[in-house]
């Protein structure tokens, strides 16, 4: 399977500790080079994002329905071995879970970021926050999961994963980034592929991040995620659930560069 890999490099000796994202539900890697991976190569970091199969120019789109989650992992685990050194994992939405189920039988790597993250609970608590929370919103979802794109519009979106205040013209740019889905990775997370991990049970660098406004994964579970790997949780204000695409996406990407920044260098200091 060829995996699409995006890859933005310093213009000065790369930190040691490469970067790479995983993107979520409905989206390619390109939702990450559109403002994180050019910020993080000019603050020293390799940063790579891959686009899972049946994603963005990665083989299999002609049998998206049939992948599962496995298949995902799979995928990561071949960007991972593609890298220079362990890298920091990222994962944004359904690309968290992605990484939390890659973590159940791998090891040796340097940190992980979950934002805005599916919970080790799996789907049916977001869900069911957002069908309580947000009913509106969580029936466009369900349409827009079992129709496709053809379905969606740009105010459908904005009140999906954006801010109110996101320019018409940015959010038909980002439209133009979204594709089918497989169903069957969302019953996985649903029901037929629970997370194995135990609370307290990775021994690693990570961050939980969250937004405050985001009508996908409530503060509140985001929240639970922290707890369950006896972490805390950073909500950032003022952001919904497409944070790296936000107006003011250099806040979230800053929280996360700190993050780094510190973990890197304790890295570093050890080795």
């Amino acid at each position: 399977m060829k995996l699409d890999l995006i890859s933005r490099y310093p213009e000065t000796t790369p930190k040691p500790t490469p970067l790479l994202f995983v993107h979520g539900s409905f989206s390619d890697a390109r939702v990450w080079d559109a403002n994180f991976l050019p910020y993080f190569a000019q603050h020293g970091y390799e940063a790579h994002a891959v686009s899972l199969r049946g994603h963005g120019l990665s083989e299999g789109h002609d049998h998206l329905h049939t992948w599962r989650l496995a298949d995902y992992v799979d995928d990561l685990d071949k960007a991972v071995q593609g890298m220079s050194r362990p890298p920091i994992l990222i994962g944004h939405s359904m690309g968290g879970m992605v990484i939390q189920k890659y973590l159940e039988n791998h090891t040796g790597i340097a940190g992980m970021t979950l934002m805005a993250s599916v919970p080790p609970q799996g789907l049916l608590p977001t869900n069911l926050h957002m069908a309580m929370r947000h009913p509106i919103r969580f029936q466009q979802m369900l349409l827009f999961a079992m129709l496709g794109p053809r379905y969606g519009t740009l105010e459908m979106m904005r009140g999906l994963l954006f801010s109110k205040d996101t320019p018409l013209a940015k959010l038909q740019e980002y439209f133009d980034l979204v594709q089918a889905e497989s169903q069957r990775v969302a019953m996985d997370m649903m029901w037929f592929n629970p997370l194995r991990l135990k609370p307290g049970q990775l021994w690693l660098p990570l961050l939980v991040m969250g937004a405050q406004n985001d009508v996908f994964v409530s503060p509140a579970i985001v929240q639970e995620t922290a707890r369950f790997y006896r972490t805390e949780a950073q909500i950032l204000p003022n952001m919904a659930h497409a944070m790296m695409l936000e107006m003011n996406w250099r806040e979230a990407a800053d929280v996360l560069l700190d993050w780094l920044e510190r973990t890197v260098s304790v890295q570093s200091a050890s080795g």
